[in-house]
């Protein structure tokens, strides 16, 4: 629905549609029909209907009119499989009318009372706005190949959901009120990840569907000269060795908020973890989605401890069955190794992957799962380390895409992450330097566009947002940094 409404005077108007399908490549016909006018091709639809006169020719579809004070002249376009009868036409005024209720209504369910109650409440309504209703599924962005550096070829395809978000994303709809989003959110991880452990994607479609080819648009030239534009995405096939542990955690913290018992969920998490207990040493892709060789990633093998970890809690606080012994004595073993070849101890540091010369952001997330407390010497090391090797401009890389001879196997550089540096303000107020904290967050506060809106990146240079948007994980760590700042638990105690 869109709607011209008249502020003062009259204004000629002029309403252009230039209708295309199959993102670009298919023109479909146009004509009027029952007072509306429709655009098919192939299985698509979509239909026009507003009270102004409309004609089409040339390919346009257009109309003219005016507006004046007070009037208010409402658009409303349809979408339809094409083979569908002719829908109803919509009344744009009032389907407004109800849409601002909805909204309304829901966001009044928010029971956030920190200080930054307004960028909260708008990242809340983006995460909702990304949730495929009919499953409870969340995207990780709306759109396809918004490019990490603009003219560059690191342009993918976010309109899936990535199983890695489950953990922050319970956590944000938790720590303010949304319980039965958190519910659908649980119930969509239950049915996408059945079946068998060690067939475990990264990431699925909006229904829990597994195939997600990739494959390029080469008609399209891309947002502002930068191709590849991708439908899909090849990293569906990886193997990254944390998405284990993070269902595992993600399940584990759905159970200690109270959700309500379920033992399907209980039963997954034990498949889980007989997978992870014999494969948990294995060589992965790692969270950021590696194209180049398999290494065996701290975060990886962090997120393997946690996922064990949150097991042998089921056992201990909420009586589940298990071999929790076993449990124990692996938990025991990865974090030993983990401190002992993912250390280095001439630079003070964790490092990406072992035996690396790198730094990844993602190890500022070691305390925040409890592997280690927040003011081990190693975990202060660490959070200095990766503030000062990974900042650009006060903002955080990921990770150095030259490090070790290109770990990423990719050309070309990214932004900074918005997401690392959320996680940078809770590893600096985890460790006391609160106003450091405060500094870092407001001016990541400062970065959302009018809109209240963050992206997945943003170059320091240009001072304008990258990659694709919104974006579900920059908003997640908004609300969960809100949080975190204002003294609420968004971390597991070590």
């Amino acid at each position: 629905v869109r709607v011209v409404e008249g502020l003062s005077g009259r204004v000629p108007m002029v309403m252009e549609l230039i209708l295309r399908f199959d993102y670009g490549a298919v023109s479909p016909w146009v004509r009027c029909l029952d007072g509306q006018w429709s655009a098919v091709a192939g299985p698509d639809a979509a239909w026009l209907h507003s009270a102004v006169d409309i004609d089409h020719r040339d390919g346009r579809t257009n109309a003219r009119f005016d507006v004046e004070a007070g009037q208010q002249v409402p658009f409303v376009l349809t979408y339809t499989a094409s083979h569908l009868p002719t829908p109803k036409p919509v009344e744009g005024l009032a389907a407004l009318e109800d849409t601002e209720r909805f909204w309304s209504d829901w966001i009044g369910r928010c029971d956030y009372r920190g200080e930054w109650g307004d960028p909260v409440r708008r990242s809340l309504v983006t995460l909702k706005a990304l949730t495929y209703a009919p499953t409870g599924g969340i995207v990780a962005a709306a759109t396809t190949s918004l490019p990490e550096q603009l003219g560059g070829s690191r342009n993918w395809d976010y309109r899936y959901c990535w199983l890695r978000d489950a953990t922050f994303t319970l956590q944000a709809l938790l720590g303010t009120g949304y319980v039965d989003e958190a519910k659908a959110w649980r119930e969509w991880l239950l049915r996408a990840v059945a079946g068998d452990p060690a067939d475990l994607r990264i990431m699925y479609g909006l229904d829990g569907s597994r195939r997600i080819p990739e494959y390029t648009l080469d008609w399209l030239g891309g947002y502002e000269g930068s191709v590849p534009v991708r439908v899909g995405n090849a990293a569906a096939g990886q193997y990254q060795l944390d998405v284990w542990g993070e269902v595992l955690d993600g399940l584990h913290l759905a159970r200690e908020a109270g959700l309500a018992p379920s033992q399907d969920a209980w039963d997954l998490q034990r498949a889980l973890l007989d997978f992870l207990e014999g494969h948990w040493d294995d060589p992965d892709n790692g969270l950021w989605e590696m194209r180049g060789a398999r290494q065996r990633f701290v975060h990886s093998k962090v997120m393997a401890w946690a996922g064990v970890d949150r097991a042998v809690r089921a056992v201990e606080r909420h009586g589940l069955d298990g071999p929790v012994a076993r449990w124990r004595e692996l938990r025991d073993r990865i974090h030993h190794e983990v401190c002992e070849r993912g250390y280095d101890t001439a630079r003070g540091t964790f490092t990406q992957f072992y035996g690396s010369q790198g730094l990844d952001a993602a190890l500022l997330l070691i305390p925040r799962v409890g592997f280690l407390p927040w003011h081990d010497k190693r975990v202060v090391g660490t959070v200095e380390a990766v503030q000062r090797e990974l900042s650009e401009h006060g903002l955080l890389l990921r990770y150095r895409p030259t490090a070790d001879g290109g770990v990423d196997g990719l050309p070309g550089g990214e932004g900074a992450f918005l997401l690392c540096s959320f996680w940078l303000a809770d590893a600096l107020h985890g460790i006391g330097r609160e106003q450091q904290a405060r500094e870092l967050f407001e001016r990541l506060l400062a970065l959302r566009n009018d809109l209240g809106l963050l992206s997945e990146e943003y170059d320091t240079r240009a001072g304008r947002q990258l990659g694709n948007t919104p974006q579900a994980f920059s908003h997640v760590g908004l609300v969960n940094t809100a949080r975190h700042l204002g003294g609420s638990p968004v971390t597991t105690r070590a």
